[in-house]
């Protein structure tokens, strides 16, 4: 199990590891995985009892589903973090109305961390966080918008696991997220963010494929169209409320995106809106009311971007808000010196298309049943564990600070295009 000599810093996987991929072999489905052996309690807080934790009709995330199957009856939910305190007691309720009531009977409800520090027994030391509140309440070094320094504060060495995007406030407190990555990195606590994508078999395959190759990335190409008709949020489409889609949305795919293609230059971010009032931005099947939400709020309808890595290649992102239905359509590609990795439908049924030199013709890959989130927190765990039968197995794949740089690149595609539709105004006004 875990050696008690060995220093944090040696743990595979944390914010300091250089290693930034797995072997998709060694994703194992869920269904697939035996509990991690032991007979001690593996102590739990989480932050946020809403859909990410405990899921929903909506998507397939479920956090708490992914602990219980990983850990089996170790799994001990110490504490419950939420301000809408009925809502958490419900959840809990169900959860001790099921085969899994070994996790939760003991479980207490706080309404904050405040409340949560100062009554939880001292006997009761927490192995992770889950943290999965909103994000516009977290991220910041400000009060009440700062469970990550007040967990490395009164629980250092815990371990963290993160929901992204970081946070969805103003563009000047993006530096605050950088220091509480500084922190995170001169603590050597372990942090997971939670860009499940990243642990997608068909991701991993991409990624070994190009390590093995020995390529260098040109170009990647991503393309994220949301079905709008099912998003009945009125707070999604205000963008002085979510950040916008770019932000609070199409995140995982500029998180792909630098996956792919590195570190990048911010400063060469350029991008153009099709925005809500104009003649291609009207929709037809809207849900919401969005004559309720100020003008200058409303979210627009298609955002492209272009920009630089600092490798020299050249990344693309275009977010559209077309689709009616509930199917998404989302693609990646990836073009190297004689390959293209195309990424297909990543959040459903995953397929990896390769065309490799001297072949015209595309090979076609098919992941079905992939859990990336299984695999996310089955990672996380197994670093926390320091397991080590298999040392290249476990490996955190999102860090905080890169999870500050994705959503440092996300603000900078909707500044951008904001500053182009300025502009377009301008001359228009002259």
């Amino acid at each position: 199990m875990s050696n008690p000599n060995r220093r944090p810093s040696d743990r595979r996987g944390s914010s300091f590891s250089r290693r930034d991929s797995i072997d998709p072999r060694k994703l194992v489905p869920m269904d697939k995985m035996t509990h991690i052996s032991g007979t001690d309690d593996f102590n739990v807080v989480f932050v946020g009892a809403g859909n990410i934790m405990f899921g929903s009709d909506e998507g397939p995330w479920n956090h708490s589903f992914r602990f219980e199957h990983k850990l089996g009856r170790r799994l001990k939910v110490i504490a419950l973090i939420d301000p809408a305190t009925e809502r958490a007691k419900e959840v809990l309720r169900k959860k001790c109305d099921s085969f899994v009531i070994s996790a939760y009977e003991n479980t207490r409800v706080y309404k904050n961390f405040d409340e949560f520090h100062k009554n939880l027994p001292k006997s009761l030391r927490p192995r992770a966080f889950v943290v999965g509140s909103p994000p516009m309440f977290r991220g910041t070094l400000q009060s009440g918008r700062d469970i990550e320094t007040l967990i490395l504060k009164h629980y250092p060495g815990v371990a963290l696991f993160i929901e992204k995007p970081i946070a969805t406030g103003p563009v000047e407190e993006i530096e605050e997220g950088f220091k509480i990555a500084k922190q995170i990195e001169d603590t050597k606590t372990i942090c997971s963010i939670g860009y499940m994508l990243r642990y997608l078999k068909a991701v991993q395959m991409m990624k070994h494929i190009i390590e093995e190759n020995n390529l260098t990335v040109m170009t990647t190409i991503a393309r994220y169209a949301c079905a709008y008709e099912a998003i009945a949020k009125p707070d999604w489409w205000d963008k002085s409320k979510s950040a916008g889609p770019v932000i609070e949305q199409g995140t995982h795919f500029c998180d792909l995106s630098r996956y792919f293609g590195g570190e990048v230059d911010i400063d060469t971010v350029m991008a153009h809106s099709l925005e809500w009032n104009e003649n291609a931005g009207q929709l037809s099947a809207m849900k919401v009311d969005e004559s309720k939400i100020p003008p200058e709020n409303r979210i627009p309808r298609v955002t492209s971007a272009t920009w630089k890595y600092d490798s020299g290649a050249v990344g693309t992102f275009t977010h559209v808000v077309a689709l009616q239905g509930t199917n998404y359509s989302c693609e990646l590609e990836v073009y190297a010196d004689g390959y293209c990795l195309r990424l297909v439908d990543p959040y459903v049924q995953p397929v990896l298309y390769v065309r490799k030199p001297g072949d015209d013709h595309e090979q076609t890959y098919r992941f079905n049943n992939d859990d990336p989130f299984f695999s996310e927190v089955s990672n996380l765990i197994d670093v926390i564990e320091d397991i080590e039968e298999d040392p290249e197995a476990a490996c955190i794949l999102s860090t905080y600070e890169d999870a500050v740089k994705t959503y440092q690149l996300t603000w900078a595609i909707r500044q951008a295009s904001e500053r182009s539709r300025a502009a377009k105004l301008k001359k228009a006004a002259v």
